[in-house]
């Protein structure tokens, strides 16, 4: 028997575009890239080379998480932009909902880091744990923006220095605060405060990779 995958639905957002790449808004819960099977192949990508016949994927954010994704419009644009996510030369910022009062507001909402090495889970793959004996450096900044008092949550703006898998809702996690929503790491209570995971990418800031100019893109969370 063959399976027939159903069209893709939905459209996808440009907030930026010219002739070598895209910047595009993924809603939460849309895959990066296909997955397994006839039900996962309606992603980001896909709808994007619908749009844009080509067009390359540079990086990507977690199924539930929405915000900015960076993808390249041909082969030499993606292999440059990959190298510069490689040299950490693209600066990437989310903004989250935590559980908990984490850290000092206002004048006093310096940054601090966490940094916890980090490995895969195997036995509960995809999940991942912090681990000191085989775990990889992993260094996330963070500051609090605002606190919610009665809800006992915090605002955080993140900005994940290394690039590990779920790095920023594990080492939130660790430290006690872990994100509103998350069906991965977070207790029972804590992902019932949220209808989604609260985590987005906000903030991209990169060196154009044919004009060098120097791009910068915001977005607002809608949560």
């Amino acid at each position: 028997m063959t399976l027939l995958s159903e069209p893709l639905v939905g459209s996808v957002q440009s907030v930026y575009e010219d002739a070598d790449l895209l910047v595009l808004q993924k809603p939460s819960g849309l895959l990066c890239v296909p997955g397994r099977g006839p039900d996962k192949q309606d992603c980001l990508s896909a709808r994007a080379q619908q749009r844009w016949p080509g067009a390359l994927i540079v990086h990507r954010l977690d199924q539930a998480t929405s915000g900015l994704v960076l993808m390249a419009r041909h082969v030499d644009a993606q292999r440059r932009l990959s190298l510069a996510f490689a040299e950490r030369e693209v600066h990437k910022r989310y903004q989250a909902v935590v559980q908990g009062l984490m850290g000092a507001t206002g004048e006093d909402n310096a940054w601090n880091e966490i940094d916890l090495p980090i490995a895969a889970d195997w036995e509960h793959r995809p999940l991942r744990i912090i681990d000191p004996a085989a775990g990889k450096p992993s260094l996330t900044r963070w500051r609090a923006l605002s606190h919610d008092t009665r809800a006992n949550t915090t605002r955080v703006e993140l900005e994940p220095v290394t690039g590990r898998t779920h790095q920023l809702r594990v080492h939130l996690a660790a430290v006690g605060h872990a994100i509103l929503g998350d069906a991965l790491y977070a207790d029972a209570s804590t992902q019932a405060q949220a209808p989604r995971l609260l985590l987005h990418a906000c903030h991209l800031a990169f060196t154009h990779p044919v004009t060098g100019e120097e791009i910068t893109l915001d977005s607002a969370p809608d949560f």
